[in-house]
């Protein structure tokens, strides 16, 4: 639908009022006097030169009754009136219409004879405008009804479909739907209206998701936190009632308290850095990184993990000027989350491949593992908060889900991107890139 201005709006609407009455005032002249000129007609014209050369002929006689009847006989069959005055303003002769004077339209003019005034002359003719003036005024009456019905259809009654639009969405009710309107600037008013509840639905529904995530990572938390807590637990009074009464047995259940209160703490960690990425605004200590330094002291805090399992972390390739701009702390925690996820998944004797390059104007890192890899399932969902697969990716790993999803939030607040994969030789592949900080 074409719209329009209301400043242009505006201007048409003046036009069509200035229009409309002369419209009206052109054709009631035109079928009156069927002539489009404006000036008297020959007859008019006529009779007035006939009256005036009578009047200015017969001086010696203005006060003489025959004549006079002579002369009201010419100006009834003209319809005109005449008013004759003396030299001094004294009335002579007058002979009028009987009719409203202001429909009347008067010639004046002086007798001289000889230099001298002899008297004074007004002539009272019909106005034939009369007609034409009253059509102009039907015209602008008409012409105010229409741009006033204009107004009402295209201004003031979009205007309060829009009051009423947002008296509803102050109200809660975001089930708003305006129709198109014609005036440009309501459709941009209701347009922005739009976008603004859209942007209301969108932000509730995120609302809504964010609450159910909420409740499911309480949950989830709850759950892990139960089943190492409720062991420590019972090892704990093991020991405090003298069920392990061997020092080969105290030695065991010390071993698992410390498992699972080093598991305990991995858990409050992870649940920690993910409320921080997820519901907390991080703010990013930015300075210059250079990212195979943060690989190789993840690669090294990993190692002992690795060496249990007898996996191997190959680094394949560290290349130069691999420097991006972030936060040193977060990044290593996003790159220990990537390399311990493929410790934990990664069959005994296996092996881990690292790589750190630089592409362009980014930096690009790849973790991959000789694992099982990715399901196509877990490939879609890898990255969502708490999942874990049903097979490898279980809860018997350790961790509470939230690695992965924890390295992918990081790497894009800082402007770059991690995606999921698995390799053509087997095995899954995770590989992320940023931004070089120096650029290409």
């Amino acid at each position: 639908m074409r719209t329009i201005r209301i400043r242009t709006f505006t201007i048409l609407s003046l036009f069509f009022i200035l229009l409309l009455p002369w419209l009206f005032y052109v054709t009631a002249h035109f079928i009156e006097t069927k002539t489009l000129s404006f000036d008297m007609n020959d007859s008019q014209k006529r009779d007035l030169a006939e009256t005036i050369h009578l009047i200015e002929t017969n001086t010696e006689n203005w006060a003489n009754p025959v004549w006079q009847n002579q002369l009201k006989g010419q100006l009834q069959e003209t319809s005109m009136g005449v008013a004759i005055l003396s030299d001094s303003n004294q009335e002579i002769f007058r002979f009028t219409l009987e009719r409203n004077r202001s429909l009347l339209r008067t010639e004046q003019f002086s007798v001289l004879q000889d230099g001298r005034v002899l008297g004074r002359v007004i002539i009272y003719q019909p106005n034939s405008r009369v007609i034409q003036m009253i059509a102009a005024f039907v015209g602008l009456l008409l012409a105010f009804i229409i741009v006033g019905y204009a107004m009402r259809r295209f201004i003031l009654k979009p205007l309060e479909q829009m009051s009423l639009g947002v008296r509803q969405i102050a109200e809660g009710d975001l089930d708003v739907h305006l129709p198109l309107f014609r005036i440009t600037e309501i459709t941009e008013v209701r347009d922005g209206f739009k976008g603004m509840v859209e942007g209301l639905q969108e932000s509730i529904q995120k609302q809504v998701e964010l609450e159910e995530e909420r409740r499911f990572v309480i949950a989830a938390v709850a759950h892990d936190l139960r089943t190492p807590l409720f062991a420590l637990r019972g090892y704990l009074d093991g020991l405090e009632q003298g069920i392990a009464h061997s020092p080969d047995k105290i030695a065991k259940y010390v071993a698992v308290c410390k498992e699972k209160s080093a598991q305990l703490d991995r858990l409050a960690e992870e649940l920690f850095t993910f409320a921080k990425t997820e519901y907390l605004e991080m703010e990013l200590k930015e300075s210059k990184v250079d990212l195979p330094v943060v690989l190789q002291k993840s690669i090294d805090s990993l190692n002992p993990l690795a060496r249990q399992k007898h996996i191997s972390i190959i680094v394949e390739h560290f290349g130069e000027d691999c420097v991006v701009v972030g936060d040193s702390h977060l990044l290593e925690r996003a790159m220990n989350n990537l390399l311990d996820n493929a410790v934990r998944h990664t069959p005994c004797y296996g092996k881990i491949f690292v790589q750190c390059f630089k592409e362009g104007g980014q930096v690009t890192f790849t973790v991959q593992d000789t694992g099982e890899g990715f399901s196509p399932e877990e490939l879609q969902r890898v990255f969502e908060p708490l999942y874990r697969g049903e097979a490898s990716r279980n809860r018997s790993t350790g961790g509470v889900g939230l690695g992965l999803t924890i390295s992918h939030k990081i790497i894009r607040r800082h402007g770059g991107d991690l995606v999921a994969g698995n390799h053509s030789d087997g095995g899954a592949l995770l590989k992320g890139w940023m931004l070089s900080a120096n650029g290409f």
